[in-house]
């Protein structure tokens, strides 16, 4: 097997590692050396440059240790409304004490699953930084949603961040849910100062027969974060996988979403809005493999970005040659607000099926100047009359989300950003 040098960037962090989960610890550190980090001209990372980002901004490649938290900041944190399960994590790590019980899930930590297949659904082999997150992860969070259970209220995984002197905080979550089973996931980050640090997030989920899983999550970090997230899940037969990710804030943010539909009348829908002002740099790469018949998956992302702000969008739909009768649809669309900021745009399809109904798009433009003249006319301001004309492109993700506290906080967070509230 490879080894690591001196030389190497997160080598410390990863020979630090726990001795549990040997194996899958071998495997990611193995993944991690023959991979290595992105270089300049990587083709899944050509238009973001992390490799220098990290090296330029972080000092201390070490594991950032849990901030001291308490009860009335965790309060402070939830949005108003909410009335589901609170998980807390400080710097990446589970906080049992500060957590909601939740009596119909089982919730540990994944060290005490012994026997747990760690990088089973998100292959380190795919991707560095999930090979380095599992080389090199503390310790991460057990959810599991029994056979037949309806969870009537979200699960909110609420992350607090603080990490001096550029250190690396490593959330690690698996999650499994029954046949039959129903739930709703709200994934938020709150950072606690301006600091830098690098977050590497790996979420596993893994989906029975039948169930239903929302998947919803706000990035607000802060304008100094660097982060990258990996979630990837396994959809059974008639099992629906649904995600909103929305993506406000942090210096550079690489999000990878990949969906395995793996049984026939399976669903995967994955919906975004960037909205990007500043130098915030944000890349959303996501991927859909469809390998059985009968299987849909629904992909609608928008950007709106202002200043000297970067957005990426780069979306893969695999048909496999046994995926007869296929629904796809893929729709990439951006509206730019300054002649300074970019989007690097591409949707991919790749079809080795002959019966299927797949579309893939994307546009990239302004806003439209007869709408905006005609809210003028009506008596609304210029500066109002851009933002409801921003609102309402962002609006068609937003009706997304199903979780209605939710929704009217995400909701209320961009009419801020975007000046449209009356």
């Amino acid at each position: 097997m490879s080894t690591l040098t001196k030389q190497d960037t997160f080598s410390s962090l990863i020979e630090a590692a726990p001795n549990n989960f040997a194996s899958a610890r071998a495997t990611g550190k193995e993944a991690y050396v023959f991979q290595g980090l992105p270089a300049v001209k990587a083709e899944e990372y050509k238009f973001t440059n992390i490799s220098k980002k990290l090296e330029q901004n972080l000092t201390d490649f070490s594991t950032a240790k849990p901030l001291p938290l308490t009860d009335a900041q965790v309060k402070a944190a939830v949005h108003e409304g909410f009335e589901g399960s609170v998980l807390v994590f400080s710097n990446g790590q589970f906080i049992p004490g500060l957590s909601s019980k939740i009596d119909e899930v089982e919730v540990s930590l994944i060290s005490e699953k012994a026997d747990l297949p760690i990088g089973s659904i998100a292959n380190p082999k795919k991707d560095v930084f999930a090979a380095l997150n599992q080389a090199s992860f503390q310790d991460g969070l057990f959810i599991s949603v029994p056979k037949k259970t309806q969870v009537d209220k979200a699960i909110l995984l609420l992350s607090f961040d603080e990490a001096n002197e550029g250190q690396v905080i490593q959330p690690r979550v698996w999650i499994e849910v029954g046949d039959f089973a129903e739930v709703t996931f709200i994934d938020q980050t709150v950072s606690v100062g301006e600091s830098t640090y690098f977050v590497n997030e790996v979420v596993e989920v893994k989906g029975g027969i039948n169930s239903q899983i929302h998947y919803y999550r706000l990035q607000n970090e802060g304008k100094n974060a660097i982060e990258v997230s990996t979630i990837e899940t396994d959809i059974q037969k008639d099992g629906r996988f649904s995600s909103v990710n929305i993506s406000l804030s942090g210096d550079m943010v690489r999000n990878n979403l990949n969906l395995n539909l793996k049984g026939s009348n399976s669903e995967g829908n994955m919906y975004g809005i960037y909205l990007l002002n500043g130098k915030s740099h944000v890349d959303n790469h996501t991927n859909v493999d469809h390998t059985i018949p009968h299987a849909e998956s629904n992909e609608l992302y928008k950007g709106i970005l202002a200043d000297q702000s970067r957005g990426v969008f780069n979306g893969k739909i695999f048909v496999r040659q046994d995926a007869q009768k296929t629904n796809a649809f893929q729709q990439n669309n951006n509206i730019l607000l300054s002649e300074d900021a970019t989007v690097n745009t591409k949707p991919q399809l790749e079809i080795w099926a002959d019966d299927v109904k797949c579309s893939h798009g994307c546009t990239v433009g302004q806003l439209d100047e007869e709408a905006l003249f005609y809210l003028q006319t009506r008596g609304i301001d210029k500066l109002q009359a851009k933002g409801l004309l921003l609102y309402a492109f962002a609006g068609e993700v937003l009706e997304k989300i199903e979780t209605e506290s939710f929704r009217e906080y995400c909701d209320s967070l961009i009419q801020e950003r975007l000046g449209s509230k009356f």
